[in-house]
């Protein structure tokens, strides 16, 4: 099972980063954790798309949208291929679309809000960098815990703690 937000605080304090964005629950997991995956992207999906149509077993990506919005960054297209692909959630400092759809996919995707404007296409945004989201520093195999309460980011040792070889593998 896994452990909540608050415990996980609780054992570490001001040693776990906490994302302080105040992020909204789309997908149909409420609770989910793995080893995060970065991408720095600004109203310009062709990353997201990229990501999760590759493996994400044990995976979660962590999207810095810059905050915007004025476009979606994920839909239920691109969603339904994460859940295809293993990935355990998806974290937006942007917005969704398709919430309805979303809602019914068992992934765990958090976002500030929704939009039915789409982004665009024009082969932007990097990823595998160290990004930042919701005031916390986020790195490529980091590993994240989100729940209804928010989103921790843990460092090797503290996820080592917590969740053994399972995090180790992710």
């Amino acid at each position: 099972m896994l452990p909540g937000t608050c415990d996980l605080y609780d054992r570490f304090e001001d040693e776990v980063r906490v994302v302080g964005a105040q992020l909204r629950d789309f997908g149909g997991r409420r609770a989910f954790a793995g080893a995060a995956v970065t991408v720095k992207c600004f109203e310009d999906n062709s990353r997201v798309k990229e990501l999760l149509d590759q493996s994400g077993s044990g995976k979660v990506l962590l999207v810095d949208g810059g905050g915007s919005l004025r476009c979606a960054l994920m839909g239920d297209m691109i969603a339904k291929a994460a859940v295809r692909n293993g990935w355990k959630g998806v974290i937006i400092d942007g917005c969704v679309r398709d919430v309805a759809e979303l809602a019914s996919l068992d992934i765990g995707i958090k976002a500030l809000g929704a939009t039915p404007r789409k982004s665009t296409r024009r082969g932007e945004g990097t990823h595998g960098i160290a990004i930042e989201l919701g005031g916390a520093q986020v790195r490529n195999g980091d590993y994240v815990v989100a729940d209804e309460d928010g989103v921790l980011i843990l460092n090797a040792v503290q996820s080592a703690a917590v969740f053994g070889a399972r995090a180790q593998q992710a």
